[in-house]
């Protein structure tokens, strides 16, 4: 069994990066997900974030639309038990806010507390990891598009050359002269 150092995550990067989602082509993490991850309660999370909004400009959080709320309860991304709990009495009763990584970054400094420094460390981390999986990923994609040009150059290649041996191997037409007495109409 290992031991944890204290004010660590208690799920490894991975998980915080299967929680990033993309909404309005950034990369972001719910409210819930952020106070799971913190320790403390979305609303206390929310509340402290709405008492610092001058921190919070548009580039750093913003708050779903009802609609990209309903969106992510259709996609899964939102368990079945937050889903309902959504839509029930006591549950969420306003979609979620998403922070970016900027976002992300100015919690600590809301939430004051040496767990939120710790675990941002890690969020941090998270995101690192994120770009680097995503830069590999363009990085294959563009080794791969060059070996389909390389292919298709190749197949065209191969393709000419075996024109060229069929023909080799087709016997040359030889012209002959019909036999027997040809009238000089015929040779017409």
């Amino acid at each position: 069994m290992t031991t944890k150092k204290p004010g660590t995550l208690a799920q490894p990067v991975e998980v915080v990066v299967s929680r990033i989602l993309l909404l309005r082509n950034q990369k972001t993490l719910l409210d819930a997900d952020l106070a799971e991850l913190y320790g403390v309660e979305t609303r206390v999370l929310v509340q402290a974030v709405k008492r610092n909004s001058e921190r919070f400009p548009e580039d750093f959080m913003f708050q779903l639309t009802t609609q990209e709320f309903n969106n992510l309860i259709s996609q899964s991304v939102i368990s079945s038990s937050g889903a309902q709990a959504a839509h029930a009495w006591g549950g969420r009763r306003k979609p979620p806010y998403a922070f970016t990584e900027q976002g992300v970054a100015m919690l600590p400094s809301v939430l004051n507390s040496s767990r939120a420094i710790s675990v941002n460390i890690e969020i941090m981390r998270a995101f690192v990891k994120l770009r680097e999986m995503l830069a590999s990923n363009k990085e294959l994609a563009a080794k791969l598009n060059a070996m389909e040009h390389k292919i298709e150059s190749h197949d065209q290649a191969i393709a000419g050359v075996l024109n060229a041996i069929r023909e080799l191997m087709r016997p040359p037409e030889i012209k002959k002269r019909p036999i027997g007495f040809v009238t000089p109409q015929e040779k017409k």
